[in-house]
């Protein structure tokens, strides 16, 4: 089963942005993922909620030993006793892609942990934050560094974004056929 995290902002989000990630978190849902987040507030209460009320499974991956730190929309939470930082580690290697909304410093450096992890991701710009300025900052509009290792790709709707989300994985996952075929 695919699993798909969202990283994003916690804190207070705008009504706009929370309902664009609570859609996210419904088209992740409808494709039948797991969602995994930070499983706190901001974004990741929002996504969180859009999978749950679409029967998704939402696993929050969260920081500390308390599992009251989870929404009330995650079905699984996991505590790390780690800090913010470290627990971003476990939720990128968790997943199979990464999808950015918004973003401050820490949602910043969990993109960076996706790219140098060879992770799909795809950045929904008119979320603001990071998201709407990534692609400004990087090289030919699309990498976060020289070595191009992982080109993003952007999105302006959770359609969209989940679309190019399973084709990049199906494009990672086709059979190589057999020499002479």
């Amino acid at each position: 089963m695919l699993r798909i995290g969202v990283i994003g902002q916690s804190g207070a989000v705008s009504t706009e942005i929370y309902a664009l990630a609570e859609e996210v978190g419904k088209e992740i849902a409808a494709r039948g993922a797991i969602l995994l987040t930070g499983g706190t507030n901001g974004i990741m209460e929002a996504v969180s909620k859009g999978a749950k009320t679409a029967g998704g499974l939402v696993v929050g991956i969260l920081p500390g030993d308390h599992l009251d730190a989870a929404n009330s929309y995650v079905d699984i939470p996991i505590t790390t006793g780690l800090s913010y930082d470290y627990r971003s580690l476990i939720l990128v290697h968790s997943s199979d892609a990464i999808i950015m909304i918004g973003g401050e410093n820490g949602t910043l450096g969990e993109l960076s942990t996706a790219y140098l992890n060879c992770k799909p991701i795809v950045v929904i710009e008119p979320s603001g934050g990071w998201a709407a300025r990534v692609r400004s900052i990087a090289y030919d509009g699309l990498y976060l560094d020289t070595r191009r290792t992982v080109k993003l790709d952007f999105a302006h709707t959770a359609k969209d974004a989940l679309d190019l989300i399973q084709a990049k994985i199906k494009a990672c996952t086709q059979p190589v056929p057999a020499e002479g075929q």
